[in-house]
């Protein structure tokens, strides 16, 4: 495998720009998508390089999110190569289509730019529409940077349509705080990213809707029919895990960068506690982590990168017999105390080694997860590896919520 890309060059780019120029360089067929806040920069982009012949696809100029869904669906089931794009609100309006895109094993690949969801207007960062939608039936991925934004989006590709996969896939990304930032991305030449998803074409072709062709999608399917596609819908899913971590290994022969597939560890190797975090906090959390490891704490960190299906075999390879463990969400599972990934870790807790749980809800509609924050966290951590009453949920940027626990 050649291990040096052809010739890549280094941009200063926004978040969006990194999603768009790697839908670019995928070479889609079609692209539906409708503007939202913060993923409009996404189809200005797709839509300049369709304008200028940068980009050459059918782009379907839709009356909304709805339509876009739908129309990358179709396209696909017809064997073309989609994008689309979209975000809190938008996620919510194409709702119904996405689960018939599950539904049907169409491989379309998308970006969300996480945002607040409906019910209280927020138009602020958070990651309820992801947790809002994380049992569609897609594969969900998030991005901590722009450079991963771009590398997962190609990885997508390779995933989605892989033959023995064959199901939607989302990529995620912190709004406001990775769409509008800009950061260097090292953008790979054409010919690399042609060569990364060459594989696609020689499998075998997966079933596609022709015209003047019979084929049943989206049918009705009741009693065995039913559960005969549900289970291997769930079986798929479950296969996609170990074929993300393959992809991604491959993806460093090719491009020379590896994330370690459905999760990254950052120094938990001698750890005594470990957080968990997923998306754009991760960069602050390692950054305290650096600076508690100079004071001699023995913390590191675990980031999802795969969130759907969950990780739950890494997890627990990772974080067994770790003393303690603290589970920083970005959003709220209501109906639960505590945060969404905290809650799912939480069943796979008598497989930890003993391991102990501790839940902080932090960075929801745009407050910051700060190095404050972060060192907040990891004190408490601490306190609870050594024996110490710790609340089982802390909202770390609203006080008043861990005291006021019958609040209305």
């Amino acid at each position: 495998m050649n291990t040096t890309a052809i010739s890549s060059n280094i941009q200063v780019i926004t978040g969006n720009a990194a999603a768009a120029i790697a839908a670019k360089l995928a070479r889609p067929d079609v692209v539906a998508a409708y503007p939202i806040t913060p993923q409009t920069e996404v189809i200005e982009q797709i839509s300049s390089f369709h304008a200028s012949g940068e980009m050459d696809c059918e782009l379907i100029t839709v009356e909304g999110e709805n339509s876009a869904m739908n129309a990358v669906m179709a396209a696909s089931l017809a064997g073309g190569r989609v994008f689309t794009a979209s975000s809190s609100w938008g996620l919510v309006f194409m709702y119904d289509a996405v689960l018939a895109t599950a539904g049907a094993r169409a491989p379309v690949v998308m970006v969300n730019v996480n945002r607040e969801t409906p019910g209280i207007i927020a138009v602020s960062s958070g990651q309820q529409d992801m947790i809002s939608t994380r049992d569609a039936g897609w594969i969900f991925l998030i991005a901590e940077n722009c450079q991963e934004i771009m590398d997962l989006v190609l990885q997508s590709y390779r995933l989605a349509e892989d033959y023995d996969i064959q199901l939607p896939v989302m990529v995620h990304y912190d709004g406001f705080f990775l769409s509008y930032l800009s950061e260097g991305v090292e953008i790979p030449a054409q010919e690399t990213v042609d060569q990364f998803l060459s594989v696609l074409e020689s499998q075998p072709k997966r079933t596609m809707l022709r015209p003047g062709e019979k084929l049943g999608v989206g049918t009705h399917g009741i009693l065995g029919g039913y559960m005969e596609l549900r289970h291997k819908h769930v079986t798929a899913m479950e296969r996609s895990k170990a074929k993300f971590d393959a992809i991604d290994q491959e993806f460093a022969d090719i491009f020379s960068r590896s994330y370690g597939g459905q999760l990254e560890e950052y120094l938990t190797e001698d750890a005594d506690m470990v957080l968990v975090g997923s998306g754009s906090m991760c960069g602050t959390i390692k950054s305290v982590i650096d600076e508690q490891r100079e004071k001699g704490v023995r913390i590191g960190l675990v980031k999802i990168r795969m969130y759907r299906p969950f990780p739950h075999q890494a997890l627990v390879k990772a974080l067994k017999g770790k003393k303690a463990i603290g589970v920083v969400d970005r959003s709220l599972a209501f109906g639960f105390d505590g945060g969404p990934i905290y809650t799912e870790l939480k069943a796979f807790e008598t497989k930890l080694g003993g391991a102990k749980l501790v839940s902080f809800i932090d960075g929801i509609a745009n407050t910051d997860i700060t190095k404050t924050n972060v060192k907040q966290m990891i004190q408490m951590t601490a306190d609870l590896a050594d024996g110490k009453d710790v609340p089982e949920v802390t909202w770390v940027s609203y006080p008043k919520a861990n005291k006021d626990k019958g609040e209305k």
